[in-house]
């Protein structure tokens, strides 16, 4: 009790000097809401490793790279039942993404990140040659920060997937937002009206996905995230309703 009682009085002032991807005081733009890419990039220099834990036992590491200004470079693994009891079913085929920056934020004009992301999540199909969660593909970025009671920022997506076997594919929109709430915690939301996933309605309602979530600063670098996925109860899979999920980030300079 007294070991528990310490590192409650230590967590409130070690946030404090806390600068990862989230609140007020964040030193990262976020590359990803919650399953939407933004226009956020990773700086020359840093490596970010990031791990997505979700439901069946899926689990998603990511590790990305800023190898040149405003051009960043990523490769993730995962599977499903990973973590649980059983033989966990591996992906196929690793997940590469890459991003350019092609215009800076300024006070007039958002940040416009162009790129290709081949990551999907859940389970994946094999019959239907897709994920359960389409991978964004090639997409087209667009965030803008305000100052509102700290920060508040827009995002909005253009995405085509490469998962069109299944016979539902079309240029898909997305669009969220986050809001910090003081200097480490941020509230995300983020909406993928599934236009490439809606037609056929075998895995979805056509209700698109819906998904919220919290993240935290808790040190130089470090932020873990709580989502709650698929609000409109969408999907056709186990589970059928809404879901929870974790996200740990972990970003640092290799200078």
């Amino acid at each position: 009790m007294k070991k528990f009682a310490i590192l409650l009085f230590l967590i409130p002032h070690l946030t404090i000097l806390a600068q990862g991807a989230a609140g007020d005081k964040a030193k990262y733009e976020y590359r990803f809401l919650i399953d939407m890419p933004t226009a956020g990039i990773l700086d020359k220099g840093f490596v970010g490793v990031v791990a997505d834990i979700l439901p069946n036992g899926v689990l998603i590491s990511k590790i990305e790279v800023g190898v040149f200004d405003n051009i960043s470079f990523g490769i993730s693994y995962g599977g499903s039942n990973v973590i649980g009891a059983g033989t966990p079913d591996w992906y196929k085929l690793p997940g590469i993404n890459v991003r350019a920056r092609i215009i800076s934020e300024s006070v007039t004009v958002p940040s416009i990140t162009l790129g290709f992301d081949s990551q999907g999540k859940g389970e994946y199909f094999d019959s239907a040659k897709r994920y359960a969660i389409k991978s964004p593909g090639f997409f087209a970025a667009v965030s803008k920060n305000f100052e509102l009671l700290g920060y508040l920022c827009l995002h909005a997506t253009a995405n085509y997937s490469l998962e069109g076997e299944d016979g539902d594919n079309f240029v898909n929109l997305m669009g969220g937002v986050e809001k910090t709430l003081g200097p480490n915690i941020s509230l995300i939301l983020d909406y993928d009206f599934t236009l490439n996933d809606n037609t056929t309605k075998i895995f979805g309602e056509g209700n698109g996905y819906l998904n919220a979530g919290i993240r935290w600063a808790l040190g130089d670098g470090f932020t873990i995230g709580f989502d709650l996925r698929d609000l409109l109860d969408n999907k056709k899979w186990n589970p059928s309703t809404a879901d929870r999920a974790l996200r740990i980030e972990y970003i640092k300079s290799i200078f």
